[in-house]
């Protein structure tokens, strides 16, 4: 799937909340977005998602439906939503079950028959741990790290074309942050799956995704390509420490670059 951002703009009274000329992501990308809290991060993929509707500009998906390569807006068609993943918040959750009923709920919808729903989810043993099913817990009872794990996975579980996570390494433990780095890393390759996660934690961002996004302010002011990783690092760490600078040395921060990558 390939996503393809125009002409966005979204403002809750007098703030800018969100200003993008042009962004698309290729298929098969993954794509980190990275940014401080405000800068838009939350509110672009709620845009996305046709969850939130913008002041004015599309998302659309171009992809496969019914056979035929087309081009699917958001906010017009239902099309996307049979292949496209996402966890927010746990606001996704219906916590009133357990996390059994809630995976079985998720395939019914999506026409996986019960032993495909488990044989899927052997996939996601060592990220579950052993804390996830099994424990005769609703969702609501468990730990805030059980249920991000719970609404990740619910997100994935039909093996979506496009995933969508906000912040997926909160409420993580470090070796439950890892195991998900690998297995997002292992799904992109094995589906070629278009993968978007926003966060906060650098390293991981940037150990996993081959294209790192810079938002501030709503808009996006620089774009990172997995060749240049090493001066990634470098330079979303200095940003968030002192600011990004332009090449006259003056703090960037309503600037928006126009992105336009092509997947090879």
């Amino acid at each position: 799937m390939e996503l393809i951002i125009s002409d966005i703009k979204k403002t809750f009274g007098e703030k800018v909340a969100l200003n993008i000329d042009k962004c698309i992501v290729g298929e098969g990308e993954l794509v980190g977005l990275v940014g401080n809290n405000g800068a838009g991060k939350t509110t672009l993929f709620r845009i996305m998602l046709d969850l939130l509707q913008p002041d004015c500009g599309e998302v659309a998906v171009k992809g496969i439906y019914d056979d035929k390569e087309a081009l699917c807006v958001t906010s017009k068609s239902e099309d996307w939503k049979h292949f496209t993943g996402a966890y927010i918040d746990s606001g996704f959750l219906i916590d009133y079950l357990t996390p059994e009923e809630y995976f079985r709920f998720l395939a019914k919808v999506n026409g996986i028959s019960e032993p495909q729903l488990y044989e899927r989810l052997k996939d996601y043993d060592q990220f579950m741990n052993g804390e996830v099913l099994g424990q005769n817990l609703l969702i609501r009872n468990l730990s805030a790290g059980n249920k991000q794990k719970v609404g990740i996975i619910g997100a994935m579980i039909n093996n979506p074309s496009l995933l969508v996570l906000d912040e997926p390494f909160n409420f993580l433990d470090p070796s439950s942050q890892i195991a998900m780095k690998y297995m997002l890393d292992e799904y992109n390759r094995k589906y070629g799956a278009t993968i978007i996660v926003s966060s906060h934690n650098l390293t991981h961002t940037i150990d996993i995704c081959n294209r790192a996004i810079l938002l501030e302010h709503g808009c996006i002011i620089k774009d990172y390509t997995k060749s240049q990783a090493d001066d990634m690092m470098v330079e979303i760490e200095d940003y968030f420490m002192h600011g990004l600078k332009n090449h006259s040395g003056e703090v960037c921060s309503e600037t928006t670059v126009e992105i336009e990558i092509t997947q090879e």
